[in-house]
């Protein structure tokens, strides 16, 4: 089992702090996400100049690539408070309702994870997204009633990495849909050298560069590896972290050129090797691999998906071609 690994896109108990202090806080500094960002720019303009709540927002996509930093964005574009939460610490209606009649007019709500809501509480949702009410059942049996509070108009802003296991009638009541993609090279580096001058860093383009390109397309690794090459520089006595100071920082981590570590190498091995390219389920996968099989979808699979490496059949996972020739 691998624990607090470097190339894990979700956030690890070191990541809390630091990330704060990274986080963009307008449209006009956050790199990336170029359609995302300017189609935002148009509905929080014309939102505002209607004097309305922005339309409640959905996004998804991999893990690492500034969901919720964009979230807070949004609420700080539209001039508006941002009241954060998760779909698993929503256990009961109660608490939903508690959290939606604090809101104020055109307030921020983000839903973490809103693909792990509860059932019953979903239901409670559906109403106060599409007008603004919220209906409570008080007291039980034959004494129960219904009834109907009026909530001011907000934004519900949902982020999920896996939007295939949202509701329909979930889905459907969000008005603006976006799906983050992986950032390129040249993206990741301009995040590295801004995050260098925040961390008081050092580093040229070239070993910025470096570290981009072994970042898997995510700014929370690109950051988190930049803090571990940080540290190879200053015990080594050196002040600016260049391409080779970088490279060599990260070949000691064992990430490659590609941003693939050990337990990427692991999990290619196995299909090519054991299973002769594949096809092969991920089950068998996690059990060879002692992994579960969650860590194989959420983490390793993502980014060798979007390498040209593995392909996802209905028979189970297969290796293409580039993969064999790169982990020959």
């Amino acid at each position: 089992m691998v624990e607090e690994r470097l190339l894990e896109p979700g956030l690890n108990a070191a990541d809390g702090p630091i990330e704060e202090g990274l986080r963009p806080h307008q449209l006009v500094n956050y790199v990336g996400q170029k359609k995302a960002v300017d189609n935002l720019k148009v509905f929080i303009t014309a939102a505002c100049g209607r004097a309305e709540a922005l339309d409640h927002l959905l996004l998804y996509g991999p893990p690492g690539l500034g969901k919720t930093t964009l979230s807070r964005i949004v609420a700080a574009e539209m001039g508006a408070q941002i009241r954060g939460t998760s779909g698993p610490a929503i256990t009961r209606p109660g608490d939903l309702a508690a959290i939606l009649t604090n809101l104020q007019p055109h307030d921020v709500l983000f839903i973490d994870e809103i693909h792990r809501l509860n059932r019953a509480v979903e239901e409670i949702l559906y109403p106060a997204l599409e007008d603004f009410k919220l209906d409570i059942i008080i007291g039980q049996g034959p004494a129960a009633r219904s009834i109907s509070l009026e909530l001011p108009p907000f934004t519900l802003v949902g982020a999920t990495t896996r939007v295939g296991l949202l509701s329909s009638p979930l889905r459907d009541r969000f008005g603006i849909v976006m799906r983050l993609e992986f950032y390129q090279v040249g993206e990741l580096a301009k995040i590295i050298l801004r995050s260098a001058g925040i961390f008081k860093i050092e580093v040229d383009s070239e070993g910025a560069f470096e570290i981009a390109r072994r970042s898997r397309g995510t700014p929370r690794i690109a950051n988190r590896l930049l803090k571990r090459v940080r540290d190879f520089a200053q015990v080594d006595g050196h002040a600016m972290v260049s391409q080779a100071i970088a490279a060599q920082a990260l070949e000691n981590l064992e990430i490659d050129e590609r941003g693939f570590d050990n337990l990427d190498r692991l999990y290619m091995d196995a299909i090519i090797n054991k299973f002769n390219g594949g096809p092969v389920g991920i089950e068998t996968l996690a059990a060879v691999l002692n992994e579960e099989s969650d860590t194989l979808e959420d983490v390793c699979e993502p980014f060798l998906l979007q390498a040209g490496f593995l392909a996802r059949t209905p028979r189970g996972r297969v290796v293409t071609r580039s993969a064999l020739e790169y982990f020959a």
